[in-house]
């Protein structure tokens, strides 16, 4: 008896394993393999052949995410923590000579305070003082207050931390961005305590808007809201659109373009510094209050020696602009472009800190030899 031939069946059957995998694969095989074992066959195959694929590409990118997120939580685990009046505060604290009080912005910890001197301090003053990088609250393992988490109270933090130190000296202090709030309401509440003031592209409050055009912070609603609420997302994202991870921290895409290699490594660094951003949620929605409820500080009162770093491109400006008019004989150091990493400006910006600070110290020695 003749075999008859298999039913011939439209090849959108092969969709099924395209797009369900293995799953589809075998739902397709046992609707067809009593009349086209062939296709049925062939189906099955097309199913576990992409499924193996995905699964293949999905623990390679898994286990990049481990090795990433696993350095990270490695390189924070360094930091030390001391119990103050305001609790438990983590920090790290390097090098000797002269306190510098290195205050982190958005995003950091520890970890971004010692980059922060890093990049705004060269070699010399690197190698004759003692750097002190608090995490301020909420981030990695400073906890957040459950009373007041303002910048007046995370000052007081800072002097909290000093005292558990057992400095009393005078030191110097640098507070970037968001961190520069915190560092300015030091200076003004403890004003016997600081030899020297510099605020990197401070977060400050002005009663001027921005330029048109200028520079935007952390606008990006999606980034700041879903993205950055989940290591994975955060890893994924940096690999897959580091151009608007750059944007979101204040490079506009026209100087993302101009950035030299070392310029770019140096961002790379301090974007996957921001790793794991699972430790810094708490203390970032705080910052977006802190930013929220900024008021006109007393900067008049400010005694120290003060230099303002910023880029008149960037929503920052007006604030340091402000700042540097109203505190006594402040310098303002302001670059035409930049953004808020002063991209083109990183070797100036660290030769006007760390000349200004050798200076500030040059003369406070002969004020002290004239007065001995």
């Amino acid at each position: 008896m003749a075999r008859s031939a298999p039913i011939r069946r439209s090849r959108l059957w092969y969709l099924f394993p395209v797009f369900l995998g293995v799953i589809g694969g075998m739902i397709a095989y046992f609707i067809l393999r009593d009349n086209n074992s062939a296709m049925a066959s062939n189906t099955l195959w097309i199913g576990i052949i992409l499924s193996a694929v995905v699964a293949a590409i999905a623990i390679a990118i898994y286990w990049m995410y481990y090795i990433d997120i696993t350095a990270a939580r490695k390189r924070i685990s360094t930091g030390s923590i001391v119990d103050t009046a305001y609790g438990q505060i983590e920090y790290a604290d390097v090098g000797e000579g002269s306190p510098i009080l290195s205050i982190h912005g958005a995003g950091g910890g520890f970890d971004q305070g010692l980059l922060t001197a890093q990049s705004f301090f060269d070699e010399d003053i690197l190698n004759n003082h003692r750097v002190i990088a608090p995490s301020r609250f909420g981030y990695l393992q400073t906890p957040m207050p459950s009373y007041d988490a303002s910048s007046a109270a995370q000052a007081d933090a800072h002097a909290a931390l000093l005292d558990a130190l057992g400095i009393d000296e005078k030191v110097m202090v640098i507070g970037t961005s968001a961190g520069a709030l915190s560092a300015t309401e030091f200076a003004i509440k403890y004003p016997d305590r600081v030899s020297a003031l510099v605020l990197a592209v401070p977060a400050a409050w002005s009663p001027q808007a921005a330029s048109e055009g200028a520079a935007e912070i952390g606008a990006n609603n999606f980034v700041g809201n879903t993205i950055m609420r989940s290591d994975f997302m955060m890893w994924v994202f940096t690999k897959l659109a580091y151009g608007q991870i750059l944007t979101f921290f204040g490079v506009p895409e026209n100087l993302q373009q101009s950035m030299t290699p070392q310029e770019k490594e140096d961002a790379k660094t301090l974007v996957d510094a921001i790793l794991p951003i699972s430790q810094r949620n708490e203390g970032l929605r705080q910052e977006a209050i802190n930013m929220e409820n900024r008021q006109r500080s007393a900067l008049e009162s400010i005694s120290a020696p003060t230099i303002i770093i910023d880029a008149k491109d960037v929503v920052t400006f007006p604030g340091s602009k402000y700042t540097a008019e109203h505190i006594p004989n402040a310098k303002l150091v302001a670059y035409e472009t930049g953004g808020h990493l002063l991209i083109g400006h990183g070797d100036e910006a660290k030769a006007a800190v760390s000349d200004f600070i050798r200076q500030h110290e040059t003369q406070s020695s002969l004020q002290t030899q004239s007065d001995s």
